[in-house]
């Protein structure tokens, strides 16, 4: 039997916005492992997608259509899903939206939506299941979805890298509060490098300013060559979470070299400087 295994099984474990992307995967990992899945996106169909084919895998799954944007929807779901399961014992806090272009030709919707399901999304989820989480008194895991953009920059993303520095912060705070609180509940930062996801399709981009499209296919393109297997990068982040880690990463030799560079910018307190990297991407 895996740790995984070990620790999950027979649990409940909910997901936000596993629908696609990495919340599909983290979903479909637990769902192997032996708990019951509540796969929950704005898109009721995808969730329903997902937790079929966990479903038809000899697992166990149930899908619910949430908004994570509406913090009064977290806290239906979380009564929703206490009252028909009694506990959950593993929350991923998963849904996010990428957002591409200038920071002030972003409209004003694009820029409230983002950082409302980037940010409040994940802060809310906490905010309803925790306290229930806790007053079990059972051994719980909370996993906030960052990603190595929370230790970097990159011009025409910033309204996700910022709202990926916030996660990192409020994940760091939330795992001190659970040890000032005497909360048996492990908190784990979840720090993808890249993946072969969907986030970058341009069906994602509705709402951005004109000339987004170019960076968001050249991300595109970069992630299809380079990403790393969904399936692998989840199985990767479900095994840590089962270890108690804190700082998950899928490919961790990248997030130390993003960490390293942020921490000589720190120290040395240069201006922020374009990489040749992000200059290739950019199109200078």
């Amino acid at each position: 039997m895996s740790k995984e295994e070990d620790v999950f099984a027979g649990g409940v474990g909910v997901v936000t916005g596993a629908g696609a992307g990495i919340g599909s995967g983290i979903a479909r990992r637990l769902g192997e492992v032996g708990m019951t899945v509540v796969v929950t996106d704005i898109d009721l169909g995808r969730a329903e997608q997902v937790a079929a084919e966990i479903r038809a895998k000899g697992g166990r799954a149930d899908a619910k259509q949430v908004d994570v944007s509406k913090p009064a929807e977290l806290d239906r779901l979380a009564d929703e899903v206490f009252a028909q399961y009694g506990e959950v014992r593993v929350l991923v806090n998963n849904a996010g939206i990428e957002t591409l272009g200038l920071t002030w030709e972003i409209p004003t919707e694009r820029w409230e939506k983002t950082l409302s399901v980037n940010i409040n999304g994940v802060v809310h989820g906490v905010r309803a299941f925790a306290p229930r989480m806790i007053a079990s008194g059972k051994e719980g895991w909370i996993a906030n979805l960052a990603s190595v953009g929370a230790f970097g920059t990159m011009p025409t993303q910033t309204a996700y890298i910022m709202s990926k520095h916030a996660i990192q912060a409020f994940s760091e705070c939330l795992y001190l509060e659970m040890e000032v609180a005497g909360a048996p509940i492990h908190v784990s930062s979840i720090i993808p490098g890249m993946l072969k996801t969907s986030i970058f399709d341009a069906a994602a981009g509705a709402g951005e300013p004109a000339g987004a499209e170019k960076h968001r296919t050249a991300m595109r393109e970069m992630m299809a060559a380079y990403g790393m297997d969904l399936a692998e990068g989840c199985a990767r982040i479900v095994r840590q979470m089962a270890e108690g880690e804190f700082w998950v990463s899928t490919q961790p030799e990248m997030t130390t070299d993003i960490v390293d560079n942020r921490i000589a910018f720190l120290r040395d307190k240069h201006p922020p400087v374009l990489g040749e990297q992000q200059r290739q991407l950019l199109g200078l």
